[in-house]
């Protein structure tokens, strides 16, 4: 059975062991072709002489339970809106927004990720946020390049969290699963349109509804709460976070994100490719990840596209690929648009370098029921990089990095 990533003790165990390998290096983007085809043979050398481990793969569930994503149980989760490790003190100011359109950021999904190695990281989730504007998301392309990284603008942001066994917010007992597990206390008000982020403003007439921006005020206003404001009981403050429905209907559907070891997969590829009880199958496979097919930019792009496609399809249904090793490189969909080590930059908490933690696969767009539309979102893959320390600090809610790659990058606004 599919398990919750940190579930459990040997959970933790397989996410610091586990190593993710690619078939490509990282390149110089000012590198010739022929160099780069040359130096990619060469990787596959070494490839071949290492032994490969296995990585752990994300899978998307409905939740067995409306209990079983609550921040209590400590879930790994996409759509909907984030179950914040830390309740009270979230992401403010202009970092939940997009720095493009500067309007709030959506949740995308997140990953409980603890590691035994120190006290204070007994506890630990990744945050990904985007904005839902794809026209945001090519100009975030170009923005990535920027060096130094703190002053580019981005659409997608990352959030690390981690909390000591002892601490304010729960239970240091493991939680039991059964619905009966509670909080110590309950969590700052949230926006009453998205419930994704702290609701620090109130409707002047009512008293009652909380927003985390003038655009959420309006929008909630007009599909209905003109109506309702009136009516209000005057019973501001009632509600805890948990107990609130957010009015928007336009955040991602809601699933448990489940991990399986690619290990379990290692079966014959073209004996499995006709599958025909796999949700996603490659007959049917999500036009988000074919449609990379006519963007390639030559024949280091289809190079890379083969690998992709063959480890993919081991398991199409996979939407994320874990791994948080200093040495582990994520596995690219196509050779353009990779960054160097270079681009990825330090901690800017505690100056140490940034490692790969995990990537998004298009195939969440599927689950998403994302249109394949010109201005529908859409990517080739998210990478995440981490603080290699995974550092502590002041701020509960520490920024990492995000790299993101388009399918073409002839779409990326110059």
């Amino acid at each position: 059975m599919p398990m919750e990533i940190g579930e459990n003790d040997d959970s933790v165990e397989m996410l610091k062991n586990i190593h993710i390998s690619t078939y490509d290096e990282d390149r110089d983007n000012d590198a010739d072709p022929e160099e780069v085809e040359d130096l990619m043979n060469d990787d596959d050398d070494e490839d071949d002489n290492e032994v490969q481990k296995p990585v752990t793969l994300g899978f998307l569930e409905k939740p067995k339970n409306k209990w079983s994503l609550l921040r209590q149980l400590f879930p790994s989760k996409a759509g909907g809106v984030p179950a914040w490790l830390d309740p009270n003190n979230l992401p403010s100011g202009r970092s939940r927004l997009c720095d493009i359109c500067e309007q709030p950021l959506q949740f995308l999904l997140q990953v409980y990720a603890p590691t035994s190695d120190r006290e204070s990281t007994f506890h630990r989730t990744l945050y990904l946020f985007t904005c839902p504007s794809m026209s945001c998301l090519l100009r975030d392309q170009h923005e990535q390049w920027k060096r130094p990284a703190v002053n580019a603008s981005r659409s997608v942001k990352v959030f690390r969290c981690q909390l000591p066994r002892d601490n304010p917010f729960y239970s240091s007992e493991p939680p039991r699963h059964d619905g009966s597990d509670k909080p110590l206390g309950s969590g700052a008000p949230l926006c009453n349109w998205c419930g994704t982020w702290k609701g620090d403003k109130l409707c002047s007439s009512c008293r009652e509804a909380r927003y985390c921006s003038e655009k959420h005020q309006a929008m909630h206003w007009r599909s209905g709460h003109k109506a309702t404001c009136q009516n209000s009981s005057g019973n501001a403050g009632n509600s805890s976070a948990e107990d609130q429905k957010p009015a928007s209907r336009s955040l991602w559907p809601e699933h448990e994100i489940v991990n399986e070891d690619e290990a379990e997969y290692d079966v014959d590829v073209s004996a499995d490719l006709d599958n025909t009880n796999c949700l996603v199958s490659r007959n049917q496979m999500d036009d988000s990840i074919n449609s990379l097919v006519d963007s390639f930019q030559g024949d280091s792009d289809r190079r890379s596209w083969g690998n992709f496609q063959e480890c993919i399809a081991r398991a199409p249904e996979q939407v994320l690929r874990y791994c948080r090793n200093v040495c582990s490189r994520p596995l690219w969909p196509i050779s353009s648009g990779q960054p160097s080590t270079a681009d990825i930059p330090n901690c800017s908490y505690c100056g140490k370098p940034r490692c790969f933690e995990f990537q998004v696969l298009p195939q969440l767009l599927y689950y998403f029921g994302v249109k394949n539309d010109a201005d529908s979102l859409d990517w080739a893959t998210i990478v995440v990089y981490s603080c290699e320390a995974s550092c502590d600090g002041a701020a509960s809610y520490k920024e990492e990095f995000a790299w993101v790659q388009v399918s073409s990058p002839s779409q990326v606004v110059p």
